[in-house]
């Protein structure tokens, strides 16, 4: 369970152009108001959240989805090159980055939230799960 990223293998005794799958550790970082906000937005729109969106041949993000993300991140306050969300399946998966440049935000699974009717609470709720789920957003 990880996130991986293409790397060329700059060994000494390694074939010419070959890649190495390196796995990136996981982070946590204080979730904001901001980022939980993101999170129960895409709980909201279910499977049709554009940050969800894949392509139905390879089952990465689309580039749909992933300036989705990039524009709701820069909207909470941070201002990266390129966002990727993926689900906690994705994750466990051993998902692997299409790009040097994304950082990954793994969405908490939406079914661990019992109700969704208190909105103090349920940002409570997102910025808890985001913080136990590796990579969370």
């Amino acid at each position: 369970m990880a996130i991986h990223r293409k790397a060329k293998d700059k060994r000494k005794h390694a074939p010419a152009n070959s890649d190495l799958d390196v796995t990136l550790p996981s982070f946590s970082f204080p979730p904001s108001d901001k980022l939980a906000q993101i999170v129960i937005d895409a709980w909201a729109e279910g499977d049709t959240s554009p940050l969800l969106e894949r392509d139905p041949q390879t089952g990465n993000p689309t580039s749909d989805a992933v300036d989705a993300a990039t524009e709701r991140v820069k909207a909470a306050g941070y201002d990266l090159k390129c966002a990727v969300v993926i689900t906690e399946e994705e994750h466990d998966n051993d998902y692997t980055m299409q790009k040097p440049n994304e950082v990954v935000f793994v969405l908490p699974n939406r079914n661990r939230v019992k109700s969704f009717s208190d909105q103090a609470r349920l940002l409570d709720t997102a910025k808890l799960l985001m913080a136990c789920t590796p990579n969370g957003i």
